[in-house]
């Protein structure tokens, strides 16, 4: 399917957390590769609780800018919360979440905008290479994609992030979704709907410093791991078959042994060492057990997933 020849608009959602020094950066890098774009842009900056003067930046970029707006969170809700604030204040015909760092290139943008004339709903970033990480992340990054896809029926495309265009219909199918514990790589790859993948060079971050650390990343795997697979449940059933058909073996054997050769001394060390190898095992299941009860809780509590104090679009109706 065509889209008609109407100018449409195109929503940039950008989420922030004390990103001063890249807001203007920001701006000269949209209007310097987007400016034949045969759209009308909306540039919707999300704050998620900064504590420094982000929100003056963007305020002044609006004076000089039409096309910004923002909304204020009124607290630190995570960037996946706030994606889905701008998820669900997004006006345009199509919407593109992108960093304020520029390791999501603007000039992709125009790539993204021809292939969704063409017809596709979604359009995503395809990372050729990821230079500008460590070996060490590279290696945890590749292998989650592959477990991920290897125990989830929702398959994500390999090196790929949030960094992509999605039709107002992929929008809509998304603020469908009310789960707390949100993945959005996951969310955005669940509704299907026709999608092409275009490959780009990653940069490295032009200002400011990264919010993610390795214990972030570690949790959020996990996050994407619990909400899109049962399988880390399913496991300890086929690890208790495992186990139980071990022990009966080896119960057996004693049996035997004990009825041909009779009782000897039992050994400390074996002992111990089935203590401890059981007890371990009970304790990563109650774990894993734990995991998606804690998310259960989350979820019947049915907070919602953010407040929003400010919102620039009602602030200027009222003036």
């Amino acid at each position: 399917m065509t889209h008609d020849a109407k100018k449409p608009t195109l929503s940039l959602i950008v989420p922030v957390l004390d990103e001063e020094e890249s807001i203007g950066t920001f701006l000269a890098a949209i209007n310097e590769h987007l400016t034949t774009l045969p759209a009308e842009l909306e540039i919707l900056f999300v704050d998620d609780g900064s504590s420094d003067n982000t929100i003056a930046e963007i305020e002044r970029a609006q004076e000089d800018d039409g096309r910004v707006r923002y909304i204020k969170l009124s607290r630190n809700f995570g960037k996946e919360a706030a994606m889905t604030a701008g998820l669900d204040h997004a006006t345009g015909d199509a919407v593109i979440p992108m960093d304020v760092d520029l390791q999501d290139p603007p000039k992709l943008i125009n790539e993204f905008f021809r292939l969704w004339q063409e017809g596709y709903d979604t359009v995503y970033g395809l990372r050729r290479d990821r230079n500008e990480d460590t070996r060490g992340k590279r290696a945890s990054a590749n292998m989650f994609y592959r477990v991920f896809n290897w125990l989830s029926h929702t398959e994500i495309p390999a090196n790929t992030g949030d960094y992509r265009l999605m039709d107002r219909k992929v929008v809509e199918a998304l603020k469908k979704l009310p789960e707390r514990n949100r993945f959005m790589k996951g969310m955005f790859a669940w509704p299907g709907f026709s999608s092409i993948g275009v490959e780009y060079s990653r940069p490295a971050r032009h200002a400011g410093q990264t919010k993610w650390n390795a214990w972030k990343l570690w949790n959020f795997a996990i996050d994407g791991l619990t909400s899109f697979s049962t399988w880390p449940l399913r496991v300890w059933t086929y690890i208790g078959l495992s186990v139980a058909m071990l022990s009966l073996i080896y119960m057996s054997y004693i049996i035997i042994r004990t009825i041909i050769f009779g009782v000897d001394w039992p050994g400390y060390a074996s002992i111990m060492s089935a203590i401890l190898f059981f007890g371990s095992v009970q304790l990563i299941s109650i774990g894993v057990l734990g995991e998606y009860i804690g998310r259960l809780y989350i979820e019947s509590k049915n907070r919602p997933l953010y407040l929003v104090e400010r919102d620039s679009n009602i602030n200027m109706d009222k003036s």
